[in-house]
């Protein structure tokens, strides 16, 4: 007996489509070709079924470099019209007119924007891995290599904006990547003129004479610019997405450092905050901001109130230390308690928004904290819970004082275990 009804999830299989002579170089790989939405309740309903088909198949592919797409839907059965829902309708009220019904043209276009297409916008970094061999089913190994090594497979990030030619139509097809990726994901609006994009591609070099380059979609983040008095903006990292095919092989965290990179860069930029981050997405800025200020020597230095720190965060040189000879007193700016000025003179700089930071400098501290000196132990629970009590003020002052200092102490609780499975990410 058919069963009528199917998971959409499960049934929709997403591919991006590389030309002939570009799947020579994946090897054995399928991942790029078959892959399932993690999510598809925008498109078709909190439930995530379809009724009225047997063996349905929702089939979309993209051209792995320009995502021009392709739709069929296929089944060995379905109910009356009356009766079923509306598969190919629903969806088409989610990517743009246009898309290829036809397999063969849809192929065309794809061999013929293999080599045409070209991101759109400005290029604001690059990094390389090694080219992986069948065995590891064409995923690149985390080793650098210079961009002109034939072994190297070079990423490269895009800057783009509306104004951006060709960039807006782009957009339009790539963006459904985030309902089918991030919970609670939406479609932005594109009459705000003021979205900044950064797009990640993979550069495969053909081993034609000439070298022929061809690029193909890996991810993208969208920035939204916030006014800071008096003549900055403060950028908004609101969606993030890397496609399944590089997810867990570093590509978020680097796309994450190049917009890091790019704020730097930027005099009219004061911070780079994030919009409601996911858990995953909130450990990924964890780590990358732990590790980028543990690697910067004068922070450290002048935290931790040495001479000089080596770039895992270990001290070296002059410091005091606690009596046992482990953890850190009050020597250096970071305490605890810590020196406030010096630490928003450091957030300034490092362009980090404020609750982000602080975080951040609280991890630290008890990264390089004895927990046998009592003295410096009490200083770091009363710094924690003095920001923990700010940030939660409107909740607390309502409380009793007796429920209030338990529900403090509990959340510190909870806080410094968190920090603790954070700072283990690191080692």
């Amino acid at each position: 007996m058919a069963n009528w009804t199917a998971s959409s999830n499960d049934a929709l299989h997403l591919s991006l489509v590389r030309a002939n002579k570009d799947k020579e170089a994946l090897g054995d790989n399928e991942e790029y070709e078959n892959f399932h939405p993690t999510f598809t309740y925008p498109i078709y309903g909190e439930d995530e079924q379809i009724y009225g088909y047997s063996d349905l198949v929702i089939d979309l592919r993209f051209a792995s470099g320009s995502l021009a797409q392709f739709l069929d839907v296929r089944y060995s059965a379905k109910l009356p019209s009356s009766t079923l829902d509306d598969v190919r309708g629903t969806f088409e009220k989610c990517i743009p007119e246009g898309y290829y019904r036809n397999e063969a043209k849809f192929l065309a276009r794809v061999e013929e924007d293999a080599v045409s297409f070209r991101p759109p916008g400005e290029k604001i970094a690059s990094y390389t891995r090694v080219a992986s061999n069948t065995a590891t089913k064409g995923k690149g190994a985390a080793v650098t290599l210079p961009e002109d090594d034939p072994d190297a497979i070079v990423y490269e990030v895009w800057h783009a904006t509306w104004n951006t030619p060709g960039f807006r139509e782009y957009h339009r097809r790539m963006q459904l990547f985030i309902l089918l990726y991030i919970e609670a994901g939406s479609y932005i609006n594109e009459a705000e003129d003021s979205w900044e994009f950064t797009v990640l591609y993979e550069k495969r070099k053909r081993r034609t004479t000439p070298v022929t380059e061809t690029y193909h979609f890996v991810g993208y983040s969208s920035l939204y610019p916030f006014y800071c008095f008096p003549d900055k903006v403060r950028l908004r990292l609101s969606q993030f997405v890397i496609v399944p095919p590089y997810q867990h092989q570093g590509h978020g965290s680097a796309l994450y450092k190049a917009i890091y990179e790019y704020v730097l860069s930027k005099p009219t930029i004061s911070e780079l905050t994030v919009e409601d981050p996911a858990e995953a997405f909130e450990d990924l800025r964890d780590r990358n901001d732990l590790a980028m200020l543990l690697a910067h020597t004068a922070f450290m230095s002048e935290g931790l109130g040495s001479e000089a720190v080596s770039h895992d965060g270990g001290r070296v040189g002059r410091g005091r230390t606690s009596a046992k000879g482990k953890g850190k007193t009050a020597g250096g700016k970071l305490g605890p308690p810590s020196d406030r000025a010096w630490l928003e003179r450091w957030r300034k700089e490092l362009k980090i928004a404020g609750r982000q930071f602080h975080r951040l400098v609280e991890m630290l501290i008890q990264m390089h904290l004895n927990p046998a000196d009592a003295r410096t132990a009490k200083a770091y629970r009363l710094q924690v819970k003095e920001r923990l009590y700010r940030f939660n003020y409107e909740v607390l002052a309502q409380l009793e004082e007796k429920e209030r200092l338990e529900k403090l102490e509990e959340t510190f609780q909870t806080v410094c275990e968190d920090y603790r499975r954070i700072l283990a990410m690191l080692r």
